[in-house]
């Protein structure tokens, strides 16, 4: 695809969103069930594909992985692994647990529709939905705990120090 092409695809979009702001907030999901003895759980990713692409918000077409869809799903996926391990851990038995990150993204930000939207989530979400004949105050530590050795909703919630370099040319 070329610049051209890409504008073209785009520019639909961009006036949309400039017409009617709220048609460029999009919430995206991801989702994750823990069930068995494993420490480990299960994502849904209903794509074959292993190709980055742009969100059809951003003009691309949806055959591509989304990377604010990505990081959803590492976020329902190491809350999930964590929250197995730290049940294990309390010797809290879970039946079944379903993990699922809302993320809302104003694309009006990250086509510079408007310099003054954000780019990137503006808001994120982690839901638990948990079968276990724990008790309340049992299930309470549990979150609480998987909230604090999860590493990426730990990394969501205290971002670190963050740099970018380039290397042109394959040079170092």
């Amino acid at each position: 695809m070329d610049a051209d092409t890409l504008k073209a695809l785009q520019a639909p979009l961009k006036a949309k969103y400039k017409d009617d702001p709220a048609s460029a907030l999009v919430t995206m999901h991801a989702r994750a069930v823990v069930e068995g003895s494993d420490i480990g759980c299960k994502l849904d990713i209903d794509r074959s594909s292993a190709r980055a692409g742009l969100h059809p918000a951003a003009g691309g077409t949806g055959e591509d992985l989304c990377s604010g869809d990505m990081l959803l799903e590492a976020l329902v996926g190491c809350a999930g692994v964590t929250l197995k391990a730290v049940a294990t851990a309390m010797g809290i038995t879970i039946e079944r647990a379903e993990i699922i990150a809302e993320g809302d993204c104003d694309f009006r930000g990250t086509l510079g529709v408007d310099k003054t939207a954000p780019v990137g989530f503006i808001g994120l979400r982690l839901k638990f939905k948990i079968a276990s004949p724990a008790t309340q105050e049992q299930i309470g530590q549990l979150i609480k705990l998987t909230e604090r050795y999860c590493v990426v909703y730990q990394t969501l919630k205290a971002p670190p120090a963050l740099s970018a370099t380039v290397a042109l040319n394959g040079a170092e």
